[in-house]
């Protein structure tokens, strides 16, 4: 619609012999000033010196002369807008597009062929599920979503430092606190606190004890050569335990990896390909080199390349490789295990974006076909907003503690319902991890969170349980429905043209919107907005009723409405309760 109005315009522009002109079409933000409006008029008033108003009139004669069924009515509005409204049947068939789509509402072919790997949230083992890795999962996981909902075929990946010396602090805080490392628990997710107070413990003494950080020093050498058979089998049952921990996380976030790298495989790559372009010449005529020696180390001198960017170590004066090293061999890693990968794009918080420009530079010089196929998005922090970085419990915040309180905050609101109590579990997780998700996503991606669990859980207002809760009342509306044999027909129309179909067509647009721009808070927003609408048509409506020959399209409505909803909330990740 919105390409045939842009067509509609340009062909009253070419009659006016007015042209060159760039100009919007878009909504409104006020549903009473129609349904796309353009600025066409102002912009070509300011070139031909004329009034906008006057000239806004003249471009609305010259296309009432071609318009089309859909449009109801063209005016001017302001200073010089141009408004459109949209036809009463062209909503009705749009509700009825929908129907038709059911779950494939909003689908797009703009990305298809394309094969896409989105890694996110990288875990360590042996240390917390953090506030960010759990950011960084709702986030990627979404943008997934969006992604093959918009035609692409795509790949889950996830990176995880398995070696390092924070797995030499937790290994060393599970030798001298052997109660941590009790094998005997059943649960991985107690097993893998222990491994994370193990650790908290041996970081602490790391940065406070000279003589236990050349203990830590040699536990990390022992796990590198594998000569300690005790560090050897605290390790193993270390590694296996903290990865099913998150396995355990990821089936309640809803997410599945298709592809695991550990930095132990990704060293020895990444060390290779910097040694193999060491002092090797891209430009002749300036001797710029990709990778140079400098005080025993191995360098890239990006700033060479980009004033914007700078000196990064990829090998130190002792051999190690650092993580750009190993970011180098992962990404490299990426395009041979996925074959004609189209974009590899990686989610991380915002303070890893200057080394990892760094990276990208690097590996595009070796092997520029890779340039422009990969994307790097950054997140923000959240901070709680009582201004403690503590639960409600008292505890460090870990992203499995934030799911745990929250979920927990549901299930107290939750006790009133006269449920069985494996069905109030349930609904309290998927309400819960909604409240967390919704929370990080309705945002965009670079900018810090405030998180309110109150807030976060409410029923009402701008939250994920609200639109959770918006989906499950039109579900009951529909049972009702069913029960007094009211069924769906989007041509049984004759109210007026309500709010909630008005923002319904949108959807789409959305859709693609997120998709080109990898930012899910549109969609969030996006479904904010028509929820409440659906609320307000609700609350002033009568939907169900025999004697009503309207009813079957308000109940053609609210099907179209939960399809809409259910998609959208599924593309955020966020699973919806058939009742709440």
């Amino acid at each position: 619609m919105q390409e045939k109005i842009r067509n509609l315009i340009g062909e009253a522009l070419e009659s006016l012999n007015i042209g060159g002109v760039a100009f919007v079409v878009e909504h409104p933000e006020d549903l009473k000033n129609g349904d796309y409006s353009t600025n066409v008029a102002m912009a070509c008033a300011k070139n031909l010196k004329t009034n906008p108003k006057e000239l806004a009139e003249k471009i609305v004669a010259e296309m009432s002369k071609a318009a089309f069924d859909n449009l109801e009515k063209i005016e001017v509005a302001g200073a010089g807008f141009i408004n459109f409204h949209l036809s009463r049947k062209f909503f009705a068939k749009s509700v009825e597009e929908i129907l038709n789509q059911g779950e494939d509402v909003g689908k797009n072919n703009s990305l298809q062929g394309k094969k896409i790997m989105v890694e996110y949230t990288d875990p360590n083992p042996f240390k917390p599920f953090h506030i960010g890795h759990l950011m960084t999962n709702a986030i990627g996981e979404s943008i997934a979503r969006i992604l093959e909902h918009s035609g692409a075929a795509v790949s889950r990946a996830n990176y995880q430092g398995d070696v390092g010396l924070h797995v030499a602090k937790a290994i060393w805080g599970l030798l001298k606190n052997p109660e941590l490392a009790d094998q005997s628990i059943v649960s991985n997710a107690a097993e893998a606190t222990n491994i994370g107070k193990a650790y908290v413990a041996g970081a602490t003494a790391y940065e406070s004890d000279e003589k236990i950080k050349k203990e830590i020093d040699e536990v990390n050498k022992k796990i590198y050569d594998r000569s300690d058979k005790k560090i050897n089998e605290l390790y193993d049952w270390g590694f296996r335990v903290t990865m099913d921990a998150f396995e355990d996380l990821y089936k309640i976030l809803g997410t599945k990896f298709d592809y695991y790298f550990v930095e132990s495989i990704m060293a020895p790559i990444g060390e290779r390909v910097v040694k193999d372009n060491l002092d090797k010449i891209i430009d002749s005529r300036d001797s710029k080199m990709i990778f140079e020696k400098s005080d025993d180390a191995i360098v890239f001198k990006a700033e060479k390349y980009d004033p914007k960017l700078h000196t990064r170590v990829f090998i130190t004066s002792g051999g190690i490789p650092t993580y750009e090293a190993k970011e180098l061999g992962l990404a490299l890693e990426k395009f041979r295990t996925e074959p004609n990968l189209d974009l590899s794009v990686v989610i991380t918080a915002n303070e890893q974006a200057d080394y990892m420009k760094v990276v990208a530079k690097a590996l595009s010089l070796i092997h520029p076909e890779y340039e422009n196929k990969m994307l790097h998005i950054t997140h923000g922090m959240m901070r709680l907003a009582t201004g403690k970085m503590s639960s409600r419990k008292g505890n460090v915040v870990t992203g499995e503690s934030l799911i745990r309180d929250t979920v927990e905050l549901v299930h107290q609101r939750l006790e009133a319902r006269d449920w069985d109590h494996e069905i109030k579990e349930k609904v309290a997780s998927i309400v819960g991890v909604a409240a967390l998700k919704y929370s990080i996503l309705k945002q965009s991606t670079g900018g810090d969170i405030m998180y309110d669990f109150d807030k976060s859980i409410s029923f009402e207002g701008d939250s994920g349980p609200y639109l959770q809760y918006s989906y499950a009342r039109a579900n009951s509306v529909l049972e009702k429905a069913k029960k007094e044999n009211i069924f769906p027909d989007p041509h049984a129309f004759g109210m007026e043209i309500s709010e909630v179909e008005k923002l319904l067509y949108r959807f789409p647009e959305v859709v693609s919107r997120s998709a080109s721009e990898y930012e899910p808070h549109y969609i969030a927003s996006y479904l904010i907005e028509v929820a409440r609408a659906f609320n307000s048509f609700y609350g002033n409506t009568v939907i169900v009723d025999t004697k009503d020959k309207t009813s079957s399209y308000k109940i053609a409505l609210t099907f179209a409405f939960s399809f809409v909803i259910k998609n959208g909330l599924q593309l955020l990740g966020i699973q919806v309760p058939e009742k709440m």
